[in-house]
């Protein structure tokens, strides 16, 4: 639905659909390429170092941790307790097994790429086709009233759907960008993969803004020396979400596409479990949509109800 918005601009055009669907689904494959590459592998690189660093953390703020890091020390160093004969418990014989670490990375891999293709493939496909698939869906309705009414309902609902989508996307994008902005401007390295993350993080509501202020606040404090500093990117970031989540994006999309909160939390723990970070990404725009198809459907508009915030 959100590519599909650039691709009718060009049919308005006259390009052809499936060049057109082409051209655009291209576009929206490298654009996806390139921000991996450039912005992904620099968030994976850190996050791969991050246990390394924990005991840099440890060091460096040792008076502020102090507490913590003695409580830990003395769990470490509690010898194994003895039976109750006074014998030392007998030691355990060490089996290795077989490493089936590579086959795993192996078959990962190749679901991965499949799973891609597979998703390239079926994008083409509704962009190209997607049109006259709904369009002899809808000839299957005997009535003429009906009818009429279903095209008009998907249409309302497709537009609707890709407005979101498309202004969701846009305000996380700035959303990014200033984030990268406060914190190149406060000095943290890698300030544009931080604006990446926070923008990607975004779509996912509460877990994601949360689990983005803890790691700025933990490059923060790896790369500055002083504790005030340190917190301070986090602090960056935090202000700008708080600006963001209770005024602008209330203020953009309205009580039109206002949700449940409780809905949301419970989606979003469901769809994490069904689809793992995909579903996380996924929970909110199927609530609206979900919320979308009730409020223009009579039998539906308790449901409706039930998910509006």
């Amino acid at each position: 639905m959100v590519l599909d918005v650039p691709g009718r601009w060009l049919g308005q055009r006259h390009v052809p659909k499936y060049i057109g669907s082409a051209l655009v689904l291209a576009m929206a494959v490298l654009a996806v390429t390139y921000g991996a590459y450039n912005l992904g592998r620099p968030a994976v690189d850190w996050a791969k170092a991050a246990p390394e660093n924990l005991p840099v953390l440890k060091e460096k703020f040792k008076r502020v941790f102090g507490p913590v890091t003695r409580l830990i020390d003395a769990a470490a160093s509690v010898a194994p307790a003895g039976s109750a004969d006074g014998t030392s418990p007998k030691p355990q014989p060490v089996v290795i097994k077989d490493n089936h670490l590579a086959g795993s990375m192996f078959t990962w891999t190749g679901s991965l790429v499949g799973g891609v293709a597979e998703t390239i493939v079926l994008l083409f496909m509704l962009l190209a086709c997607g049109d006259f698939l709904m369009e002899k869906l809808l000839d299957a309705i005997p009535a003429l009233r009906e009818k009429r009414h279903g095209m008009h309902l998907n249409h309302e609902i497709r537009q609707s759907i890709s407005r979101y989508m498309l202004v969701v996307g846009l305000i996380n994008v700035t959303f990014g960008a200033l984030v990268a902005l406060s914190l190149h401007l406060l000095g943290l390295p890698n300030a544009a993969m931080w604006g990446g993350v926070a923008a990607c993080l975004n779509f996912v509501p509460y877990f994601g803004p949360i689990a983005g202020m803890l790691a700025v606040a933990m490059a923060g404090l790896l790369a500055f020396d002083t504790l005030g500093r340190g917190l301070l990117p986090a602090g960056a970031y935090l202000l700008l979400h708080l600006l963001e989540a209770d005024l602008v994006t209330p203020f953009v999309l309205g009580r039109r596409y206002a949700l449940n909160p409780v809905v949301i939390f419970v989606s979003l723990m469901f769809c994490a479990w069904l689809w793992g970070v995909i579903g996380a990404l996924l929970a909110v725009p199927l609530l609206v949509a979900a919320r979308l198809v009730c409020d223009r459907i009579a039998a539906l508009s308790p449901l409706g109800n039930v998910l509006a915030g």
